[in-house]
């Protein structure tokens, strides 16, 4: 998992995220969008590591008992909003992973913080059992929705979030990060980059969400937060 410093591109998401955090201004709901395999799970789990962090600023230690939490998958202020259909996530997920916990307070540190992939998922029903507890927060919840859609989203879901859109790389972006760090050969990035990419491509590159594949030059949009 890594900290900003190991995203590739996605600079104005980070600037927003390190701006928000250094202001302490961090919303209570968090819209990242984009196509799969552009860093949106990066960007979500290095903003979670950052908030956590014991010696607080705008990067993670990684050496403090709550980022090696983090980096260990053992944080308990830290939940990933899980599913059993594949193809939807129903009202009960969100009632009984969210609402039902979410007044609990932070075990430690000062951020109790919900990451939900695949969001586009969530029924009807289900977003607006999110939506009362965005219209509501307790101060220290934050809410991470990571979505291939945002378009799925009721209005009211989208205009209480801030909603950070990613988009694709230039070519010649890729080419640097493959040849720089995966060393793949310049005559075959130069033929066709997302292609070795593509041929590069592992198991754990492809766990840790390795960026680059695309830059984020988001478009950044600011629904209504509570204060």
């Amino acid at each position: 998992m890594p900290g900003f410093q190991d995203i590739h591109g996605q600079d104005h998401i980070k600037i927003h995220f390190k701006k928000a955090i250094e202001n302490n201004k961090v919303s209570h709901a968090y819209i990242l969008s984009g196509e799969a395999g552009t860093g949106r799970k990066s960007l979500a789990n290095a903003f979670a590591l950052t908030l956590l962090c014991e010696k607080g600023g705008t990067n993670p230690c990684l050496s403090c008992h709550s980022c090696k939490q983090v980096l260990s998958g053992n944080h308990p202020d830290l939940l990933y909003v899980t599913h059993e259909k594949p193809a939807s996530i129903g009202v009960d997920d969100i009632r009984e992973q969210i609402n039902d916990t979410i007044m609990i307070r932070p075990y430690s540190g000062n951020y109790k913080i919900y990451i939900v992939d695949e969001a586009e998922k969530m029924t009807v029903q289900a977003q607006n059992a999110l939506l009362k507890t965005i219209e509501e927060p307790p101060a220290y919840a934050v809410l991470i929705l990571i979505t291939a859609n945002q378009d799925a989203f009721l209005p009211t879901i989208l205009s209480r979030c801030v909603q950070l859109k990613l988009k694709p790389l230039r070519d010649s972006i890729i080419r640097d990060f493959l040849t720089d760090n995966l060393a793949v050969p310049e005559i075959i990035t130069a033929a066709e980059p997302g292609a070795a990419a593509d041929l590069e491509l592992d198991d754990e590159l492809e766990e840790l969400e390795i960026q680059y594949e695309t830059l984020a030059v988001p478009e950044i949009h600011t629904g209504k937060r509570k204060a």
